[in-house]
């Protein structure tokens, strides 16, 4: 059973784009190549050929699994997120209690993840250890390189 993954509206379309992009300019790209392979003679020993082959297979496990991820995911309407308690699309401010570092992350499907943009995975020790929680309470949250204290300042959209 595949699992259902919950996404923005911008996510959704992200994830749209990129499979009609695999579609529509991949796809014929490599069957180019495989046609242009293929004229070239015997196909027992050719590696362009072979190459090809293998770039359109890996190409078509691709789009089988981003039409898998589209038919299981599902658009949060963000007016309706409750911001009582942290869950997935809530922005959590929180700080570590160790350094008194204040950082700021939306929680997101793992499809929209982006450090940079401070969107963690729903997946993540920190987003699983802060899922469910209040402003004011403080969690433990196990993460690679040991404990970190966290206490949830602020919950917002």
């Amino acid at each position: 059973m595949n699992k259902v993954s919950y996404l923005t509206e911008e996510g959704m379309q992200k994830l749209k784009a990129e499979l009609e992009h695999l579609r529509g300019v991949e796809r014929p790209a490599i069957s180019r190549q495989i046609a242009e392979a293929r004229d070239k003679g015997d196909l027992s020993e050719n590696a362009e050929y072979e190459a090809a082959k293998e770039a359109q297979a890996m190409l078509e496990i691709k789009i089988a699994r981003l039409e898998d991820s589209l038919a299981n995911s599902r658009i949060l309407d963000e007016s309706m997120i409750d911001v009582s308690r942290v869950q997935i699309l809530n922005k959590v401010k929180i700080r570590n209690k160790a350094n008194s570092t204040v950082n700021e992350y939306v929680i997101v499907s793992e499809t929209e993840a982006d450090i940079k943009k401070g969107k963690i995975s729903v997946n993540t020790p920190i987003a699983k250890g802060l899922l469910g929680k209040q402003v004011g309470e403080e969690v433990e949250i196990v993460v690679p390189s040991g404990i970190i204290n966290l206490e949830i300042l602020e919950i917002s959209r």
